[in-house]
């Protein structure tokens, strides 16, 4: 795939998408382009061909890229849209690089709240607004006001959090093939949380799931009424394994790889643990993961 002149010594072509994931999993990225700025992110949008696809990462921890590679562009926003502010006495503005963690650790500093959730989410605001992530019973769009995106010709715009059809793990843009830059952010001015809260929050889940292995984090969402973890341990699962890829002993919602795992060892897990709940429960699980790119 051609490159504008200007970009070609900052690109980098077959990438492994290994060292972008937090699963360390995935084959070459075509072209990999990590922007200065947003207008240097402009620029590079309005180079490219319309039909090329652009795929956005941030922390890579919701995303399974296979084997084969991804074809087309993969844009990195960590470490470049990464402005965080406050904007009001119950506004924040966040660029959609930054950590989640580092939001709900300002918002304490801030007085805001409820923002602890946001420690339970392994990745950058903009992967959250683009799944509805959550935890700890908090859900990012439920504090959303407004959105700026930008456009394939690089043209950025402000959406209101209404022109999004947002559900569990699932949102739904007015306009396609926009990225998200950034969000306002409204929460309560209460009596803070301390950051004591947030780590008792944060030893709460380093108890119960696999921190520090590498994971994506939850690997499917919970059908209603239900946990997807107790319909995956119910049915034996726990412990499961292809290849290096193994459904975790301590929290049966994760997959983690032991350090050689494919992306097609981790993909064929999560179908036999589909399978397997199917057979056993008759519920067939929804992977909140995104699965992208060619088998090899």
């Amino acid at each position: 795939m051609a490159v504008a002149p200007e970009f070609i010594p900052r690109v980098r072509r077959s990438e492994s998408m290994s060292r972008h994931t937090s699963w360390h999993v995935g084959g070459p990225a075509e072209v990999f382009f990590n922007p200065r700025d947003r207008m240097d992110l402009a620029a590079f949008l309005r180079s490219l061909p319309a039909d090329v696809p652009v795929h956005w990462i941030g922390l890579g921890s919701n995303v399974l890229v296979r084997d084969g590679g991804l074809p087309g562009v993969v844009i990195a926003t960590y470490g470049a849209l990464e402005r965080l502010e406050r904007v009001s006495q119950t506004t924040i503005f966040a660029e959609a690089g930054v950590a989640c963690a580092r939001i709900a650790k300002q918002c304490i500093r801030w007085g805001l709240g409820p923002a602890e959730f946001l420690a339970g989410i392994p990745g950058t605001l903009g992967g959250a607004l683009a799944m509805n992530a959550g935890a700890f019973g908090g859900e990012i769009w439920q504090h959303v006001v407004e959105v700026q995106t930008i456009d394939r010709r690089g043209a950025e715009h402000l959406r209101a959090a209404s022109e999004f059809q947002v559900g569990y793990r699932s949102v739904s843009a007015p306009v396609q093939d926009e990225g998200f830059l950034a969000a306002r952010l409204h929460f309560d001015k209460k009596p803070a949380a301390t950051d004591e809260d947030m780590r008792a929050l944060l030893a709460r889940r380093k108890a119960s799931q696999p921190i520090g292995a590498w994971s994506c984090g939850s690997v499917f969402t919970n059908p209603p009424g239900d946990h997807a973890a107790r319909l995956i341990e119910a049915a034996g699962l726990k412990g499961f394994r292809i290849g290096d890829a193994a459904v975790s002993q301590k929290h049966a919602n994760f997959i983690v790889n032991y350090g050689a795992a494919s992306a097609a060892d981790v993909e064929h897990l999560i179908e036999h643990v589909r399978a397997t709940v199917e057979r056993v429960h008759g519920v067939r699980l929804t992977p909140e993961v995104r699965i992208l790119g060619e088998r090899a």
